[in-house]
């Protein structure tokens, strides 16, 4: 639900809405727009000034998605050093530590360009931002008139992140955070503002559902894993992001400014599917929420997303959830092995070999796990027998008929395979039979010995 006002006070209540939480700076009062400022009234907007000068300010709250306390657990896994950083001081550490786990702290960004490339020549001509209030989710949107309002814009931002200085973003590292670093940078009186951590939740998203959905665009996202129309909103109407430079540039010319509200719109949805999509991680890595309900998929994407975070009891049992639950037969055998290289770095070598020879049965495939229980049965059962019979095994698996690769990077580490597991054959039969030549010697020896000594 949006809360809005009618036409006369509309924009009086704008400059009244105030974070129920107190942050460090309030937002900069609004100027309603006079009669002639089209745009402005297109766009729901208010005047922002500050010593740089204007840029327009959209603010409207909105009780979906519902505030999200964040979990230690997946705060921890979602930072890659959760404790210390490189090149920081303990100081440093512990208040990024501690504005991290304050959710006062947050800024939800995602910015609207001229590009889609980047560069020095790219503007962010609307950078919407939202943070938890009352509840829901405050959003404000600041958008550049012309190229001209940027300083202004840019002030307004840098005290935003001074009093909330943990960013979260949806490919806000790679694209939407570099850009306004260089923007800032450009300005050359405006200092680039520090951040006390940034969560990119792009790559937790591929992680997790990449496997089900193919593409982890946020709108896919939404439809699929956020059910954004049970927070109310839907994309029926939205606007592709590819059209949006255009739509801003033809506005600079004179052109309408009517698909500037669509742009707008597009941005309010994003914010709000970003605030949404934490929510969905934080219950997915919270290891007190149940994933009875969860898709096999999500779940075995889950597991890996645990493992490479160095979770590895949750990533085991998760792994073994995803099987349980029905995953699909394709995604079987990689969720095995998942659980044999997991027994094998744990140490449990027995339950590694059950595995490994469960896939070891696949007609079309099994070549690793063949070689996994040659090593196996070599080095930790001593059986060289089963160990000779796995290795050729994996020789005949790697020869036989269409196994060869056109890609020059597989045949080559193919033939590299080839030549270490014909070594390991030939000096499995070399032990046996040197084994086998030392038990038999006794024997033959016996019976000189007792004939040498009747006379």
């Amino acid at each position: 639900m949006r809360v809005r006002g009618g036409n006369i006070d509309r924009f009086a209540r704008l400059a009244a809405l105030k974070p129920a939480r107190g942050i460090a700076q309030r937002p900069v009062e609004l100027r309603a727009p006079d009669e002639t400022d089209s745009l402005s009234r297109l766009l729901g907007a208010g005047i922002a000034r500050n010593h740089f000068g204007e840029h327009l300010a959209i603010r409207n709250w909105f009780s979906t998605p519902e505030f999200v306390q964040p979990s230690p657990v997946a705060l921890e896994l979602l930072t890659k050093r959760p404790v210390s950083e490189a090149g920081r001081s303990k100081k440093q550490t512990q208040d990024s530590r501690a504005a991290l786990e304050d959710p006062e702290k947050w800024l939800f960004l995602d910015t609207e360009t001229t590009g889609l490339a980047g560069g020095t020549g790219t503007y962010a001509f609307l950078v919407g931002l939202a943070w938890w209030d009352a509840g829901g989710l405050q959003v404000e949107q600041l958008f550049l008139r012309d190229f001209s309002e940027e300083h202004s814009l840019l002030h307004e931002l840098a005290s935003r992140l001074a009093a909330r200085p943990v960013l979260v973003t949806f490919n806000g590292k790679s694209f939407d955070w570099p850009l306004l670093e260089n923007r800032f940078t450009m300005t050359r009186v405006i200092k680039v503002p520090p951040l006390a951590a940034h969560l990119d939740l792009l790559h937790p998203a591929r992680a997790l559902w990449k496997l089900r959905l193919g593409s982890v665009r946020l709108v896919e996202l939404e439809r699929h894993v956020l059910d954004a129309a049970r927070l109310g909103w839907h994309r029926g109407d939205d606007v592709a992001s590819a059209l949006i430079p255009q739509f801003y540039f033809d506005f600079l010319r004179g052109g309408s400014a009517n698909p500037l509200a669509g742009v707008v719109k597009h941005n309010q949805m994003d914010l709000r599917g970003l605030a949404a999509l934490f929510g969905k991680i934080n219950s997915l890595l919270d290891e007190r929420q149940s994933l009875a309900d969860e898709n096999s998929l999500d779940l075995f994407g889950l597991s890996k997303f645990l493992q490479r975070r160095g979770d590895n009891q949750r990533a085991h049992s998760t792994c073994v959830q995803s099987l349980d639950a029905g995953l699909p037969a394709e995604f079987r055998p990689h969720a095995t092995r998942e659980l044999a290289l997991m027994a094998k770095r744990r140490g449990d070598s027995d339950a590694a070999a059950a595995l490994w020879r469960e896939l070891a049965r696949d007609p079309a495939d099994g070549l690793e796990a063949c070689e996994q229980l040659a090593i196996h049965y070599e080095r930790k059962t001593k059986d060289l027998g089963q160990a000779l019979d796995f290795a050729q095994l994996a020789l005949a698996k790697l020869q036989r008929p269409g196994a060869s690769s056109r890609d020059p990077y597989t045949r080559e580490r193919n033939r590299r395979l080839e030549v270490k597991l014909m070594c390991r054959v030939d000096r499995l039969r070399h032990r046996i039979n040197r084994r086998n030549a030392a038990t038999e010697a006794p024997l033959l020896a016996k019976p000189a010995a007792a004939g040498s000594g009747v006379r």
